[in-house]
């Protein structure tokens, strides 16, 4: 082992001119604090100046930790090196008398901890680090740091964690770096791919410090105690008036010659030092206010929201909401078909008026699909679906409903009429007026048979609306696998095969549509849909214009984001509890990232391309051939589109009730084994069960906007991702890579969202919808407890954040540039 003097005489001659010091000191044993506790220090504050000093302390309670030279010569270039604005200079000691004398300590403007484990303090020297962060100091910790002062509870928190077991020899793993704002992380890769000595925790901290960047344990082994999907690595908060870093990255001496890592280091320093601002509250969970607006109905009425199933946000803030068709639990369903009043209900807008703070009715229209529960040929899904406001709806009071109107339905051969209209609000009342229909778009659905209607709407930045449908294909017939039983009929309209709807280029169901609504209520094709309208195959017109995405199953909730126009979609998959070397792959609910026009699988292949088995025409219950995802065939007796599809696009994110992203090893034909015990999950950090997706909004950050409540920046970008059911299922916040997205690439980067969107009883347990208003808070709906009614946990929430700015202020920066 080397002595402090050589490392004093070493760092000398290295930094040549840098202000650097070594003062021999054995640091005392840790003990209980002097009855004085420093009442005589009083730091300037915040500590430091224009001229930026930083203290790099490696003092030892044994073996001096192997880094140290490797660390400091790291830091001594970093403040040496980039634009004179960001430079500062460093002094070394490993002599902790420097922490009880003020004059010195006080002139640095951040303290750096490459120690290694053990006592370094005695109690008068950490109170003074405490009075030192009090006044506003920085502080930077780096690798093993977070096992020195091990029986300080201050200290403890002052790293964020502690370490369970150790960490020996080195590994190369992949760090997700979800912060794409705060300095130290800003300008890393997405996913950086590096070797170090992982560190596990005793207990995670993520929602208590701001977490930047995740080790993806997938990625190396993390050996015992690891700590699963969210295992952070690098760390932040404002602490005590002042302001601490903590990276677990740094454990091996070549870190600190890679330049990405001098990177991590160079912005971390930045933000300690208060050369540079960031924000260390973004993923603090109490940093988030969940409120629950609406009140439970009065009995009998729904004066504050009905069967919840979508939401708006209008540019003055009012937040506009529908109800299905459900009615009060107690109230009678009508589910005989030779009864005229058969499944009708009234599917109801609401609008909650945030200055006001109160709900009220705006209006409803008959629908079609309050059938109530029960099995798959009485219960129905069927209702008012989806809404949007127009883009110009602060001018015109336009919204948009999709909906099944009960006045269109053939009870004998029950089929309905699924339409997209348009309403005029009035803006003195806020009273629909229904004699302003316009029915831009309208056509058939079965509704013999449950289930998977559809329903969002959303818009691009061209003023085209996307409409989400279901496939109206019944569960029932094919085991929880492919819907590709094709017998199943009433008056010869199948209701168990989606090969005639979701996989019918010439069908409007189990799509998502894309249309342009003009002034006088009619629409035009946007150029770019998936199909013209005019394809033939075998001598006929076979395709619908209006079709950008085929091959969805119940897609409930879409959404596009206001900066790319990329489409968001999520629609829930069959039942199927295990997958099957018979018949194919499992329960898959579905996420995408859509960037182009294109095929996503249903009913042929799911997940990343994983194929279904077709049915003998002989014979349903027999097994035909894999079906082919790249040059998929729809040769159901019950298709009346094209034969030869689209190929199949493999989608962003999908669950089993096993797990995320089930995968398996594939034969020569690429065909999946569907052996359970080969199974293996691409996506960890999400789970399953009984499931039903929620896509959400991708969040952009509005810089001039003035409001109090809105997210921070750090959100920007991310696709909000959730699930009906509040227990394992994902309610997740997720980016993605540029490169890959639209392509099947799989998410970089997904972070919990279940304490700040908060889980469990009295809480958000049955996300139906969520959408971020105009002035960034977000707003959810509670489905309630029960289905195809309203209950007294439905409800509308509003999620504001309350962490304030970043920090350093603006005023505090040591240097305000030229």
């Amino acid at each position: 082992m080397r002595s402090s003097t050589k490392v004093r005489a070493w760092a000398a001659t290295l930094l040549s001119g840098a202000m650097l010091t070594g003062v021999l000191g054995s640091p005392a044993n840790a003990g209980p604090p002097p009855d004085s506790r420093l009442t005589t220090m009083s730091l300037p504050t915040p500590p430091g100046g224009d001229d930026v000093a930083v203290l790099v302390f490696y003092g030892s309670d044994s073996e001096e930790s192997p880094v140290v030279n490797a660390g400091i010569e790291a830091i001594e270039k970093i403040g040496l090196s980039g634009p004179a604005l960001e430079r500062f200079r460093i002094e070394a000691t490993d002599d902790a008398s420097v922490f009880t004398d003020e004059d010195r300590l006080g002139t640095y403007n951040a303290v750096v901890f490459l120690t290694g484990g053990g006592d370094v303090l005695d109690g008068e020297q950490e109170l003074g680090l405490e009075a030192y962060m009090e006044a506003g100091g920085g502080f930077l910790g780096i690798h093993d740091a977070a096992r020195t002062e091990p029986y300080s509870d201050w200290f403890g928190e002052l790293i964020g964690a502690r370490p369970e077991g150790s960490a020996t020899s080195a590994q190369t793993a992949t760090v997700e770096v979800g912060d794409r704002n705060h300095p130290a992380t800003a300008e890393l890769p997405l996913e950086w791919k590096r070797s170090d000595k992982w560190l596990n925790w005793k207990e995670n901290p993520s929602g208590e410090v701001h977490t930047v960047a995740r080790v993806r344990e997938n990625s190396y082994k993390p050996g015992e105690n690891a700590n699963g999907a969210d295992h952070p690595i690098s760390w932040c908060q404002d602490y005590e008036g002042g302001r601490s870093f903590y990276t677990a990255m740094g454990g091996t001496e070549s870190s600190y010659s890679e330049a990405d890592f001098r990177t991590h280091l160079r912005g971390a320093l930045m933000w300690t030092t208060r050369i540079a601002r960031g924000d260390c509250q973004a993923t603090v969970n109490a940093n988030y206010e969940a409120k629950r607006l609406t009140e439970p109905n009065k009995p009998g009425e729904h004066d504050q929201i009905g069967e919840p199933h979508g939401l708006a946000t209008a540019p003055d803030g009012r937040i506009f909401y529908i109800g299905r068709g459900g009615a009060a639990a107690d109230a009678p369903v009508v589910t005989d078909w030779e009864d005229p009043e058969v499944g009708k209900g009234q599917g109801e807008i609401h609008i909650w008026d945030p200055k006001e703070e109160k709900a009220s009715l705006a209006g409803a229209v008959t629908v079609f699909g309050n059938k109530g529960g029960g099995d798959e040929l009485t219960k129905n899904e069927e209702g008012l679906l989806g809404i949007a406001l127009d883009p110009r709806f602060a001018s015109n009071n336009w919204i948009y409903l999709h909906y099944t109107p009960h006045s269109e339905i053939d009870r004998d051969k029950r089929i309905g009429e699924r339409r997209v209209s348009r309403f005029t609000v009035d803006p003195r009342t806020n009273k629909l007026d229904l004699s302003s229909e316009k029915v831009l778009l309208d056509w058939d659905v079965q509704i013999h048979s449950c289930c998977h209607a559809g329903g969002g709407m959303a818009w691009d930045s061209d003023d085209n609306l996307y409409i989400a449908t279901g496939d109206t294909n019944s569960s029932q017939f094919s085991d929880g696998y492919s819907g590709n039983n094709p017998e199943p009929n009433h008056k010869g309209v199948s209701f168990a095969d989606a090969r005639r709807t979701s996989g019918n280029t010439n069908n409007l169901n189990g799509k998502i549509l894309r249309i342009h609504p003009e002034q006088d209520g009619t629409y035009t094709l946007p150029e770019g849909n998936l199909f013209t309208g005019d394809e033939a195959d075998e001598g006929g017109g076979k395709t619908r214009g209006e079709i950008y995405v085929m091959g969805v199953r119940n897609p409930s909730r879409i959404s596009v984001d206001a900066k790319t126009d990329t489409l968001y979609a999520g629609w829930v998959g069959p039942d199927a509890p295990e997958p099957s070397t018979t018949w194919g792959p499992a329960k898959y609910d579905t996420f995408a990232a859509i960037t182009e026009p294109g095929n996503h699988g249903w009913p042929f292949c799911m997940g990343n391309n994983q194929p279904y088995r077709d049915r003998a025409a002989d014979d349903p219950e027999k097994p035909g051939d894999w079906y082919d995802c790249d040059a998929p065939k729809n040769e159901s007796p019950n298709n009346d589109g094209l034969v030869n599809l689209p190929p199949i696009t493999g989608n962003t994110i999908w669950y089993s009730p096993q797990g995320g992203g089930p995968d398996f090893p594939r034969d020569e034909d690429g065909v999946p084994s569907y052996d359970m015990d080969e199974q293996k999950f691409l996506l960890p950090w999400l789970k399953g069960g009984g499931q039903a997706a929620m896509n959400g909004p991708v969040y952009r950050f509005d810089s001039d906007s003035n409001s109090g409540d809105k997210w921070p920046a750090y959100w920007d970008g991310k696709w909000f991702v959730g699930d009906l059911y509040d227990s394992d299922q994902p309610r997740h916040a997720v980016v993605t890579d540029p490169k890959t997205v639209g392509k099947g690439g799989l998410p970089v980067h997904a972070e919990s969202l279940k304490k700040i969107v908060p889980v469990g009883d009295g809480k958000i347990r049955n996300l139906m919808d969520w959408k971020f208003a105009p002035d960034g808070s977000l707003y959810v709906l509670d489905y309630g407890r029960g289905f195809f009614t309203s209950d007294k946990e439905s409800a509308l929430w509003r999620i504001t954040y309350t962490g304030g700015a970043p920090t350093p202020a603006a005023g505090d920066l040591v240097r305000k540039g030229d």
